[in-house]
């Protein structure tokens, strides 16, 4: 095994930030973007789905963003069908799905909530 010299702050060849030799520091990555390809921010529809979905188990605007998220998830699976290099099938899924749920779940809170104000 070969030994790294110290760094030498008055050689100007020197770089702190430079990796050792023979160190096994990666830097190409093979994927092509930074975020390894988890993040479709090439699917931009399917990516606010998820995050709408998300929010919409927030109870208050859960009816709001639900309708919203179904709306971009089904534009997100149809943007990955027209072109199959772009991600984004699980996020646009999720979006639909929760958001879906929210929708039915917070609205259906808010239908008992006025027939149980008018009963009582």
């Amino acid at each position: 095994m070969s030994q790294v010299p110290p760094y030498n702050p008055n050689d100007p060849k020197a770089s702190p930030y430079a990796s050792p030799q023979g160190a096994g520091v990666q830097t190409n990555y093979g994927q092509g973007d930074a975020t390894g390809g988890v993040i479709p921010y090439k699917n931009v529809p399917a990516l606010i789905s998820y995050y709408l979905g998300i929010f919409s188990l927030i109870p208050c605007i859960g009816l709001v963003l639900g309708p919203p998220a179904v709306i971009l998830g089904i534009i997100g699976l149809v943007k990955k069908k027209q072109n199959p290099a772009v991600k984004g099938t699980a996020h646009a899924i999720v979006g639909i799905v929760i958001g879906g749920i929210c929708t039915v779940l917070w609205g259906g809170l808010i239908v008992l909530g006025i027939i149980g104000g008018a009963v009582g």
